[in-house]
């Protein structure tokens, strides 16, 4: 248990590219949403849901995003606002694979830091990552902005520590395979025990 963290589950997104709501994807007999409950439930006391209007059937505590704003930086806002920990572990509801080892290990980064996140490939992962909630200024200040209104704006702007590949497990990089299409569907079902599955090995 990270006791001093609430997930945040992402689910606000307008999934253009997949053509209807991400978080109602069935995998495994499971939505989404449901998938990624009962992987972070165990590790966290308080369980948060983030969304454009309220979903029904969602037995988790629901925020809903500022109209005002759109994207995942509005999400994290609104989960931030609400949490009442020092710390947010913010996932997206396409990560169906997110591993709870991996979740726990990312949480030993934390000392001295605004933010831990995940590097694969050379890329930041900051939808699978944890955030200080001191760092809700910050994120107010881009929104209330004309920048970018990104992430990595917001990376940009907070103490963060990446966590590269090397110091991660081999089976953790299957955790950052999202879905964004009908044809990544299709191959989370077909999903191999294979540590390099992802690359299609």
């Amino acid at each position: 248990m990270i006791a001093d963290c609430t997930a945040l589950i992402l689910a606000g997104g307008e999934s253009r590219r997949m053509g209807q709501d991400k978080a109602n994807l069935l995998l495994g007999g499971q939505t989404l949403l449901q998938r990624i409950s009962d992987i972070v439930k165990p590790l966290f006391t308080d369980v948060i849901v983030s969304t454009r209007q309220p979903r029904d059937g969602c037995d988790l505590q629901q925020v809903i995003d500022d109209p005002a704003h759109a994207g995942p930086l509005a999400g994290l806002a609104a989960g931030l606002e609400q949490a009442k920990t020092p710390w947010v572990f913010a996932v997206a509801c396409d990560m169906p694979f997110i591993s709870a080892q991996l979740v726990e290990h990312l949480a030993t980064f934390r000392e001295g830091v605004d933010a831990v996140v995940p590097v694969v490939e050379g890329h930041p992962q900051p939808m699978a990552a944890f955030y200080a909630t001191r760092s809700l200024g910050d994120l107010r200040e881009i929104l209330a902005g004309s920048g970018r209104h990104s992430l990595r704006e917001l990376l940009d702007r907070l103490q963060v520590r990446y966590v590269d590949e090397s110091e991660m497990r081999a089976a953790d990089l299957r955790s950052f395979f999202d879905l964004d299409t009908p044809e990544d569907v299709a191959l989370a079902k077909n999903v191999s025990d294979n540590a390099n599955w992802m690359q299609g090995d």
